[in-house]
């Protein structure tokens, strides 16, 4: 009783939070994913079509262990997409994606100040990769996708289902 009385009147108990955190690490775990919406200045959004996954995408993908998701979205969409993020994005939110598991989590960023560095040649990950103007988008847009255009461009209400 002594234990728990200590604990909860803030009384650092050595061990027990690292022996706690480590336990919800591998019980209760979760993934972290990240996802770029890149508009330009004339109203296009740039998508990607992976090698491995159908439909059209945001870039982005996984937050490495140690890394800020805000890092990840800067290293994914340079690599996805040849683009650097110049200003601040904005976040758009985070996403529970119940398809791809019952843990994982989409962090959304808007990017409406960059440049870009190259133009994406298709290679093993991405397929295709380009601006669309935002009333003449591509067949095959992922529900995601699709869910948060109409969230950033038509002002609809944002969900917290990815």
């Amino acid at each position: 009783m002594k234990g728990r009385l200590r604990a909860r009147e803030g009384v650092r108990i050595p061990g027990v939070g690292r022996l706690l955190h480590a336990y919800w690490r591998f019980s209760r775990g979760l993934t972290l994913g990240v996802r770029t919406v890149v508009i330009d200045g004339s109203d296009r959004v740039f998508l990607v079509r992976h090698t491995y996954a159908h439909g059209w995408h945001f870039p982005g993908g996984g937050v490495e262990p140690g890394e800020a998701a805000l890092d990840a979205a800067r290293r994914e969409l340079r690599e996805e997409a040849g683009i650097d993020i110049v200003g601040e994005p904005r976040l758009h939110g985070v996403f529970f994606n119940s398809n791809a598991s019952r843990r994982d989590h989409v962090v959304v960023y808007l990017v409406r100040d960059f440049r870009v560095i190259a133009e994406k040649a298709p290679d093993r990950e991405i397929a295709e990769a380009r601006f669309f103007p935002l009333d003449a988008l591509p067949p095959g847009l992922t529900r995601g996708t699709r869910a948060r255009l109409a969230e950033i461009a038509g002002g609809g209400p944002v969900s917290a289902q990815w």
